[in-house]
């Protein structure tokens, strides 16, 4: 059951319904003297809604690399007896949600890679574009026996990357990463490490957030400003798009690969980040708080109570309250012990599946007109599901209003959405969609509105699953797709002489140990 930007289990998934993902979080560290680890363990575990498919972590002592990773949580892949393992002084983490290569645990990160000096561990969050051009490169560079130990059968745009950098005698990595780096296109934030450096780079478009963070001894990486927190590390500023940046024991070095192009992702602000994350300068639950209020201004309706959509639709709906004078209320309780289940429900109570998860106060909303608040509608099963429900429990009107724009468009840059036949306000107007879902009314929030929540230039952020207007440019549709890799003939070879894979944990683990 997939998470929410909050941490917690989803409530506006139907059983077999798939929402709009998030490509991964990362996360390094390099901090002599701690336990980089477990460090990253509690970075990842404030970053698991970005990624609930697997994890994995790597960790360097200076001369040796070790990574365990696994399908699952955060929670279920670690243990003291694995963390202990992974002894250090850098690390780098990484949790999963796939947007390139299938759901399997040779496609879960950190990537292993072998470099002309060493080795490299690498965590990749977003959605590169040119991934076909590419698997051309790397064949060109290094033929079909690669130069680089990856876990056999990845097809991610991740194992490319890894591949790439393997570079040769007569550069070291960060000069290998220059070089690679204006090569590739899309949306990529990536953390890095050999056995003695940590690196982060980010696109020039910085379409995926990347922070970085400051260590009483050390330094910290992370896709979000929550994960610094957790682990006590100060903000300092964002990664600059088209910037590379190398940490080691002569301290923080920062170079470009690329001019800023900004665009970065709008639907971070609206569903993907923590509400207490801050994005450029911008806290997220402000966001959330102002496009409500500018939605209220857009769609006003005469009713009694504003309810939110648990718990991602609260901020929004605080703020349609707010402006429109209507009072705010709990209409639904949550069950917050509804966790991962692999038993599947009889028809009868897949039916029912939304009350698994939620269920109406009916003391609170039964004779009243109702404002529901959510960030966004996919398919519109669920909403359809919960007017359902809170017209049983005696909801006199509901209205629903939506603090995005109608998602119309598939994302190319590590957002997971319905295909574009499934997106529910592709062909339909707002008026239609809101009597397919059975509502008295329906609101979206316009697009100028959603971007003047944010407090960012429209210049520089991307809405094209709301426009269509791509601001990295696309390949051929042939050249695109989830699983183009697994259809390609990837140049995947066997480990280098001198290399050997090493088992650590319950099989959820492999290292180069270099002799």
């Amino acid at each position: 059951m997939p998470l929410r930007p909050d941490g917690r289990l989803t409530h506006d998934l139907m059983p077999g319904e798939k929402g709009p993902q998030d490509a991964c979080g990362v996360f390094g560290v390099w901090a002599p003297g701690e336990e980089v680890a477990k460090l990253t363990y509690f970075g990842l575990y404030a970053l698991q809604h970005r990624g609930q498919e697997s994890a994995g972590i790597a960790a360097s002592n200076g001369e040796q690399i070790l990574v365990y990773k696994d399908m699952g949580l955060v929670s279920q892949v670690f243990d003291e007896t694995a963390l202990d393992a992974l002894t250090g002084h850098l690390a780098v983490g990484h949790c999963r949600y796939s947007t390139t290569g299938a759901v399997t645990w040779e496609n879960a990160q950190p990537t292993l890679g072998a470099t002309a000096g060493g080795t490299v561990a690498l965590g990749h969050n977003g959605n590169l574009t040119n991934s076909a051009e590419l698997v051309n490169l790397v064949a060109e560079r290094y033929g079909a026996q690669r130069r680089g130990e990856l876990a056999r059968g990845n097809t991610t745009d991740t194992a490319l990357i890894t591949a790439l950098l393997a570079g040769d005698a007569d550069h070291t990595l960060a000069q290998t990463a220059l070089e690679v780096l204006p090569r590739l296109r899309g949306a990529f934030s990536l953390v890095f490490m050999d056995e003695g450096t940590l690196y982060a780079a980010r696109d020039p478009q910085g379409v995926r957030p990347l922070v970085l963070g400051r260590l009483q001894r050390g330094w910290v990486v992370a896709s979000e400003t929550p994960a610094l927190d957790i682990v006590g590390a100060s903000y300092v500023r964002d990664v600059e798009p088209g910037e590379l940046i190398t940490i080691d024991a002569d301290g923080l070095r920062s170079e470009r690969f690329a001019e800023p192009e900004r665009a970065g992702c709008v639907f971070e602000y609206v569903y993907l980040a923590r509400p207490d994350n801050t994005i450029n300068g911008r806290s997220v639950h402000a966001s959330r708080v102002a496009m409500g209020r500018t939605l209220a201004r857009e769609h006003p309706v005469e009713a009694d109570l504003v309810i939110p959509t648990p718990e991602s639709g609260t901020p929004a709906a605080v703020g349609y309250a707010a402006e429109s004078g209507i009072p705010f209320g709990q209409g639904l309780t949550k069950n917050a012990y509804v966790g991962r289940t692999f038993i599947q429900p009889s028809d009868t109570l897949r039916q029912l599946g939304i009350r698994l998860k939620l269920n109406p106060l009916k003391e609170v909303i039964r004779g009243k007109r109702l404002v529901v608040v959510d960030d966004s509608i996919v398919r519109g099963n669920t909403q359809r599901a919960l007017i359902r429900m809170l017209r049983e429990a005696g909801a006199a009107e509901v209205h629903v209003r939506i603090s995005s724009p109608p998602v119309k468009w598939p994302c190319f840059y590590g957002i997971d959405f319905a295909s574009r036949a499934e997106l529910i306000a592709n062909g339909l107007s707002a008026a239609e969609i809101g009597q397919s879902l059975g509502a008295d009314s329906l609101g979206y929030i316009s697009v100028d509105g959603m971007i003047e929540a944010t407090e960012q230039p429209a210049s520089q952020l991307c809405a094209a699953c709301f426009t269509g207007k791509y601001p990295i440019e696309l390949p051929a549709a042939e050249q695109l797709g989830k699983h183009l890799l697994e259809q390609a003939e990837l140049p995947l070879g066997a480990p280098e002489d001198g290399l050997t894979q090493v088992s650590v944990g319950a099989g959820a683990a492999s290292a180069l140990d270099h002799p």
